[in-house]
């Protein structure tokens, strides 16, 4: 596949087959994905949200290998608390679900333990986010996706019966909110779920009447000011709302909803290619992401603005170090400068290499180089 080019001193091409290195050098013997290597809170741990956009990217650049290991991660983690999954789908079918705190965390370690650090564990896109990316490798490559359809099950059972419960959002915050963007993987995760064809008919029944009634919350409780919101009932938005009019499908792009959540995620959130997480993020004072430049310029790209996603795919990489190592987020337009220095003296400097962010990168040159190929075509036919 040819990919964009830039301005940067280093193609995007170049960039992203670096990238890919990067991501297959650094991924576990087992098929995790580190989320950053070195980055002290991070280390040892791979989280099903994360590492699913990784193995997308890596599908899309056609390593397959490396995203089907990660699958194979996930299936083994899921397999190993059936019984625990079990017990959480049967008490919420009961009508007593269980605490929080016995629900499934959402990071784990390398050898697929949950670990004995104190985290914001309750999130449950993850367990979306993972099914999403199976059906898209599925439907990319025609793989069968047999071998991971008792992980498929577990997943959706899990989902269907806790969708509607409050949870952490992307950023381990809010736990209170039943979030619009964790909604969007869950929606996302049982449609591919349903497309995969590995489930029996009661659940691909259940799944369907789960996702139907999650996109029609979506649409009232979760739009404000024509928008996709932060949460249900918020009128705020989120960043991460990106990748569910974009690389996730659940609103299209071109939607009114799609383009206007789009539209204020640009006014709101960016300054010049930079994508602030939420107007009132305070950790390590608020920087810009990388990776949300990336989901904002997959989203302008389904949206039809190619020529602002390449805006945003430039700003994406110009943000990596000499060693060529992409950031979590970078500080040159911070919200909230006087919280760095809490977040460097708990944690250490921000992380960097973070995975996530290189496969961001290496997913929106995929997507601009098919739509390009696409309009090439259409302009020959025309």
């Amino acid at each position: 596949m040819t990919l964009p080019q830039t301005d940067q001193p280093r193609s995007i091409a170049e960039f992203a087959e670096s990238s890919a290195d990067l991501i297959e050098r650094l991924q576990h013997a087992g098929g995790a994905y580190p989320a950053s290597p070195s980055f002290s809170a991070y280390a040892g741990y791979s989280w099903f949200r994360d590492g699913a956009f990784i193995a997308d990217g890596m599908s899309s650049y056609g390593r397959i290998g490396s995203a089907e290991r990660f699958f194979d991660w996930c299936s083994v983690v899921l397999d190993a608390r059936s019984g625990q999954l079990e017990a959480i789908v049967a008490a919420a079918r009961a009508g007593h679900p269980l605490p929080d705190a016995a629900m499934l965390p959402t990071r784990f370690m390398f050898d697929g333990t949950a670990g004995d650090d104190e985290w914001w564990d309750f999130q449950l896109d993850g367990y979306g986010t993972w099914l999403w990316a199976v059906g898209e490798h599925a439907r990319r490559h025609g793989t069968d996706a047999a071998r991971w359809s008792r992980a498929i099950g577990l997943s959706v059972d899990y989902l269907v019966s806790s969708w509607r419960r409050p949870c952490f959002d992307w950023w381990e915050e809010h736990a209170m909110h039943v979030h619009v963007s964790t909604l969007g993987c869950i929606a996302a995760g049982l449609r591919e779920a349903i497309a995969l064809g590995v489930l029996d008919a009661g659940r691909e029944a259940a799944a369907a009447d789960a996702e139907a009634a999650i996109l029609e919350l979506m649409h009232t409780d979760g739009l404000a000011d024509g928008h996709l919101s932060k949460w249900l009932g918020s009128r705020a938005v989120d960043a991460s709302l990106a990748s569910v009019v974009g690389l996730l499908g659940v609103v299209p792009g071109d939607s009114e909803p799609g383009r206007a959540t789009i539209a204020a995620i640009e006014r709101e959130l960016t300054v010049d290619g930079g994508v602030h997480r939420y107007v009132d993020d305070t950790f390590y004072g608020g920087g810009q992401w990388p990776l949300l430049s990336c989901m904002l310029g997959i989203a302008e790209v389904r949206s039809g603005n190619r020529d602002r996603a390449r805006e945003l795919l430039d700003w994406a990489v110009a943000t990596a170090g000499a060693d060529g190592a992409l950031p979590e987020q970078v500080g040159r337009h911070l919200l909230a400068p006087e919280r760095v220095d809490e977040w460097v003296e708990r944690w250490g400097p921000v992380a960097q290499p973070l995975l996530w962010s290189h496969a961001m990168v290496i997913r929106l040159a995929v997507e601009l180089a098919t739509a390009d190929a696409g309009a090439s075509e259409a302009e020959a036919r025309a």
